[in-house]
């Protein structure tokens, strides 16, 4: 039950940056002894207008990415010929905050027609779509198109209709289809499009190639997914990544620049990457950011949605029989921190976890870290690679790997409680 998820392909998430040097563990540079050390010297800055300006940048701040977007990709002349259907069908969000009341009163009287792109255009236009930033001239031409965080980091409530509601900042886009929306660049070959499109749903991999500002890089193959993690709940965590390379600020200064190709610069020697450009419109911005996403709480679970005796029963299970609080332990449930020093993560060996060591051997660190268990009943599936469908899976998972042994009765207990969490 040491499920490793992490906010990983955290696609792009948030944070504050880091001081890139060739020398020593990237987590431990003068600028960052620690994690959490980072995170309580942040919150010391920031306070109600940190987070006002990290939550402004999360949801509409491109970084300058129109340059791999528009410049290379051509996605604008792609998302010029979607309707709306068919945004809605891969996963892309609407806010319906965003919307004006005339628009609100068209959709609810099925005045509004989604097979015509030219809504979608209207609806970018509108700054209406998450985490998808577009420029439409006055001539109704989409004339460049970039995304933000909120792209994979963000879902809506669903209050209007599915896929039309309020923002849920920080709630993994599982629905979102990212090889799908990449693969209809009319700028890649054929091949690498076949390969995006292999991902599906609520998956990316960060680990395929990076965007320097002029060209995408390959750096590995064949391609290797993770599910897109939810990143609320982090505060205090310390690594947010599936295999633990470093502490929010890397990981968003990795993704920021190389993932999402914001100009900006990020370096580090154990993964092969050096990207430099100038001005930087990334770093400056990264720890409001960082204010901003550790701000996000973890959502309750529905009311009525799980048995309270059977959670009882199930708590005892995980910290006795089950033994799962052996690695997920403490009040954030996992032991990333429990190392003899804290500026380091402790982590596992994909053997010992019983996980796929492919995608990790790509990483700075080979290995897993254990997932803080936080909002499990919203965003399934599980594991790092998502080959747990579901919570049973994944007790199912740990219990044949150490030999538990548990009946059917516990497993469902323990499922019970992990949905509490």
């Amino acid at each position: 039950m040491r499920r490793l998820i992490a906010a990983a392909s955290t696609m792009f998430a948030l944070a504050l940056t880091l001081a890139i040097s060739g020398i020593g563990p990237i987590w431990a540079t003068e600028q960052n002894h620690s994690p959490i050390a980072e995170q309580e010297s942040t919150n010391e800055r920031g306070g109600a207008a940190g987070r006002l300006d990290g939550q402004a940048i999360f949801r509409y701040d491109t970084f300058g990415d129109e340059q791999l977007w528009t410049g290379v990709l051509r996605m604008h002349e792609a998302v010029a010929t979607v309707d709306p259907a068919t945004a809605l069908a891969v996963g892309l969000k609407v806010d319906v905050d965003a919307l004006p009341p005339a628009i609100i009163a068209a959709l609810r009287a099925g005045d509004v027609d989604l097979t015509d792109p030219a809504v979608t255009k209207e609806l970018l236009r509108l700054n209406a779509v998450v985490g998808i930033k577009g420029t439409v001239s006055t001539a109704g031409q989409l004339v460049s198109v970039g995304i933000t965080c909120a792209l994979c980091h963000s879902s809506v409530d669903d209050s209007f209709t599915k896929g039309i509601g309020k923002r849920l900042d920080g709630w993994a886009n599982v629905d979102l289809n990212v090889g799908a929306i990449v693969a209809l660049s009319p700028a890649l070959p054929e091949s690498l499009k076949a390969e995006f499109r292999s991902w599906g749903p609520g998956k990316y991999d960060p680990r395929h190639h990076a965007f320097d500002g002029v060209n995408l890089i390959p750096l590995n193959s064949p391609s290797v997914p993770v599910v897109l993690p939810s990143i609320f709940g982090l505060k205090g965590v310390g690594f947010e990544t599936f295999t633990g390379d470093g502490p929010i600020s890397y990981w968003n200064s990795y993704v920021g620049v190389g993932q999402m190709g914001g100009h900006g610069s990020f370096s580090d020697p154990r993964v092969g990457i050096a990207i430099t450009q100038t001005p930087d419109l990334v770093t400056p911005k990264l720890p409001a950011l960082l204010e901003y996403q550790l701000s996000l709480r973890t959502p309750p679970p529905p009311a009525g949605s799980f048995d309270p005796a059977a959670v009882r029963r199930g708590s005892r299970l995980f910290r006795n029989e089950a033994a799962c609080a052996s690695c997920h332990s403490g009040p954030r449930y996992t032991d990333v921190l429990d190392g003899p020093n804290g500026g380091v993560p402790f982590l596992h060996e994909p053997s010992e976890v019983g996980t796929d060591p492919t995608y990790a051997a790509r990483t700075a660190t080979g290995k897993y870290r254990t997932t803080p268990l936080r909002g499990l009943w919203q965003h399934a599936p599980y594991f790092h690679d998502g080959s747990a469908p579901d919570l049973l899976a994944v007790v199912n998972h740990y219990d044949r790997l150490f030999g538990l042994h548990l009946t059917a009765g516990q497993k469902a207990d323990l499922v019970e409680f992990l949905k509490t969490l």
